[in-house]
C-alpha cells in the first residue's frame, strides 16, 4: 500500500499463552502440548498489528504500565511496528493474561481470560497528541469509558469509527449512535435480543450506515445504507481459529479505504482465513499472500 493510514484502535492489551494440543484437559489431567506461542492479545490488539502489517501505521490505546510482564507485550508490538498509548503507564500490576488451549484437529479454542476487567482506564489518562493524522478508529469495548470518550471526539472530527461487537457490553448503547461500521460476531446480543435479525433491528435504530454479523466460517450477513446480503467466506481446513475475528477487523480497517464497504469484508475474509492456517496469531504474518 503507497498511501499509509494511521489507526487508532481502543480497548484490550493482553499477554497470550497459546498452546497446541490434541484437546483441551479435563479435571485433574495434565497434557503435553504440541506447541506454544507467547503474543501480545486483545481484539484491539490484533486488529493493530494486522492494520500494520497491510501497510499502514497502528497506535493501540490500553492499559499496559510497569509490571516487568509488559515487556513481552511491548516486544511483540514493537516488532510488529504498532505504537502504544499507554492509558495507566504507572500500573504496576501484571498485565491481563490470557491462557488459551487450541484443538489440533479442529482448530477451535478454549480460553481462561481476565480480559480488562480489572484495569478500566479514566479518560483523564488520554494521551494529549492522540489524534496526530488519525485516519480511523476501532473500539473493541473493552476500555468503555475511554472509548466512549474517543468515539465522540473522532464523531466531532469526521474520523470514520469501527466497532469489534465480539460481545454486548454495558455503555455501548452510548457509543452506537456515533458509529460508521458496526462490525459484530454472533455472540453480540444486546439487552432483548435474541436473534440476529433482532441485532440487526436493534442496531438500525442508531442510524449506523453500514452493520455486518460474522458467523465463524458461515457468511457473513449485512446491511448496508438499507440493502441487505451476505458474504461467503473462503472454505479452508482451519488449523487455529484463534484471533480471526480480531484480524478480520484489522484487515477491514485496512481495506475500506480504497473499497466498498462489501468488498472490505470480503477481503477481510480472505486475511483472516488466512490466518487461520497457521498456528497462533502471529505466524501468518510470515507467509505472503
Amino acid at each position: 500500500m503507497t498511501n499509509k493510514k494511521r489507526g487508532l484502535f481502543v480497548g484490550l492489551v493482553t499477554l497470550d499463552l497459546i498452546y497446541l494440543a490434541e484437546s483441551a484437559p479435563g479435571n485433574n489431567q495434565k497434557i503435553v502440548a504440541a506447541d506454544y506461542s507467547v503474543a501480545s492479545g486483545g481484539p484491539a490488539t490484533n486488529a493493530a498489528v494486522t492494520f500494520s502489517h497491510l501497510g499502514n501505521q497502528a497506535t493501540v490505546l490500553g492499559v499496559v504500565g510497569s509490571h516487568p510482564m509488559t515487556e513481552l507485550i511491548r516486544r511483540d508490538l514493537a516488532n510488529y511496528q504498532v505504537a502504544i498509548a499507554d492509558l495507566d503507564p504507572h500500573h504496576t500490576s501484571a498485565p491481563p493474561i490470557s491462557s488459551i488451549i487450541v484443538t489440533q484437529s479442529t482448530g477451535e479454542r478454549a480460553v481462561v481470560a481476565i480480559n480488562a476487567v480489572k484495569t478500566q482506564a479514566k479518560i483523564t489518562y488520554l494521551p494529549a497528541d492522540i489524534w496526530q493524522n488519525i485516519d480511523i478508529v476501532l473500539i473493541d469495548g473493552h476500555q468503555m469509558a475511554v472509548s466512549q470518550a474517543i468515539a465522540q471526539q473522532a464523531k466531532d472530527q469526521h474520523i470514520p469509527i469501527v466497532i469489534d461487537g465480539g460481545s454486548w457490553k454495558p455503555g455501548w448503547e452510548k457509543i452506537l449512535s456515533l458509529v460508521d461500521y458496526a462490525i459484530c460476531s454472533s455472540n453480540f446480543y444486546p439487552p432483548d435480543c435474541h436473534t440476529t435479525s433482532a441485532v440487526f433491528a436493534y442496531l438500525r435504530q442508531f442510524n449506523i450506515p453500514h452493520i455486518a454479523i460474522t458467523h465463524g466460517e458461515q457468511p457473513i450477513q449485512y446491511i448496508t445504507r438499507g440493502e441487505n446480503g451476505i458474504i461467503n467466506i473462503p472454505p479452508i481446513q482451519p488449523i487455529d481459529t484463534l484471533g480471526a475475528g480480531d484480524i478480520f477487523h484489522g484487515a477491514f480497517c485496512s481495506y475500506i479505504f480504497q473499497n466498498s464497504f462489501t468488498d472490505a469484508l470480503t477481503q477481510a475474509s480472505i486475511v483472516a482465513s488466512k490466518a487461520c492456517l497457521s498456528f497462533g496469531t502471529r505466524r501468518w504474518l510470515d507467509f505472503p499472500f
